[in-house]
């Protein structure tokens, strides 16, 4: 009888149909060293969100598997404990027992095993009994990339009993540890794959502009409102200019996992800070004021380019965020150097035949991005 010991967190039952004795020794008399023959499993399932790509021995004592009590005939004699190691060695045998049992299909997800501790120890039981005790620790990895990404944790095991001259019931409390451990990765991976961003298959981009302007301190980019001179509030300085405004523009967002997917929803906010922005007393006219918002204008058209150039591109799921920041770095150097030559070839609006180029040519671009919305 084999009792269940930790096995993913849960306690139970299970009872084995002892098969043929896996313990091979080999003919070589007193030398003798025995090892164990590790069987295919047949699962109770088939892998539909991952394949097993690799399978790494990280564990500390590498010696054997096993290590099996024989009892001393003499009473006053010590138990003898001897190290078994599977066929072939512990890697190999159990690398062959996940190919043989599982199917591989790579058009799945890529995961990594780490073996970080495989033993079966025995100790004496009441009687003619030997108790022993399966130990199964494993890291789980999704190999995403030229990355290797931590999935999860597994730590399970069985605790069996056994007669001195039979020894079927080690390798069967392997094998189901083993198969145990599989199924465990076998139902997180189902719950997780849909929802996981570790598992994500693909990043979507979407865009909203955010353009509520119920904030005092701030006005946000909207065609249905323009700048007032009722928005620049800030004191002038000693400045040679009439008048001047602050306009930027960031992102906010979020991101859910919707089948694989990490959808990422980003808010584009351009802005200009009231508090920030100045004019001078007989500088209020038309003129003036339509310069500093064409200064809020080429902002606006930056932050459309931004946004174009994000749907436009194909990100990795391990980069997205450093790849869009590189995007949004990008375009605010260039919001910098519009602004400067925007300012530097109308002379800060004083060359009006240029002022009158830059308008047209922002109104062009604006009306190019409002007709493709």
């Amino acid at each position: 009888m084999v009792h269940t010991a930790l096995s993913a967190g849960k306690r139970g039952a299970i009872f084995f149909i002892l098969l043929l004795c896996p313990f091979v020794a080999t003919a070589q008399s007193s030398a003798a060293s025995e090892f164990i023959v590790l069987q295919t499993a047949r699962l109770p399932f088939t892998p539909k969100e991952f394949y097993v790509a690799e399978i790494a021995d990280a564990r500390k004592d590498r010696k054997a598997v096993a290590y099996l009590l024989t009892p001393a005939q003499n009473p006053a004699a010590p138990d003898v404990v001897r190290p078994v190691d599977l066929q072939g060695g512990t890697l190999p045998a159990i690398r062959q027992f996940v190919s043989n049992s599982l199917p591989r299909n790579p058009r799945l997800r890529p995961v990594l095993i780490r073996l970080n501790e495989c033993r079966i120890t025995e100790t004496p039981g009441t009687g003619s009994t030997i108790n022993g005790e399966v130990t199964l620790a494993m890291s789980i990895h999704h190999k995403r990339g030229s990355d290797t990404v931590h999935l999860v944790n597994y730590r399970g095991g069985i605790r069996y009993a056994r007669s001195a001259n039979q020894t079927v019931t080690v390798e069967q409390a392997l094998r189901q540890s083993l198969v145990r451990s599989l199924q465990y990765l076998n139902h997180w991976m189902e719950r997780e794959a849909g929802a996981n961003e570790k598992l994500a298959r693909g990043v979507k981009v979407t865009f909203t502009d955010y353009t509520f302007n119920e904030q005092a301190d701030t006005v946000f980019y909207s065609s249905d409102r323009p700048l007032t001179w009722a928005d620049f509030r800030d004191r002038p300085g000693t400045s040679k200019y009439a008048a001047a405004v602050f306009p930027s523009f960031a992102q906010d967002g979020k991101r859910e996992i919707r089948n694989g997917i990490i959808h990422v929803q980003l808010v584009m906010k351009v802005y200009v800070l009231k508090d920030a922005s100045w004019v001078k007393e007989g500088a209020r006219d038309e003129y003036a004021l339509n310069h500093e918002q064409r200064h809020f204008d080429i902002v606006k058209l930056v932050a459309e380019r931004f946004k174009r150039k994000v749907l436009a591109d194909t990100f990795t799921v391990e980069d997205y965020d450093g790849q869009i920041g590189y995007l949004f770095l990008e375009s605010y150097r260039e919001m910098n150097r519009l602004q400067d030559q925007y300012d530097e070839e109308t002379s800060h609006s004083l060359n009006r035949d240029a002022q009158e180029h830059w308008n047209r040519r922002i109104d062009s671009e604006l009306r190019s991005y409002l007709a493709k919305e």
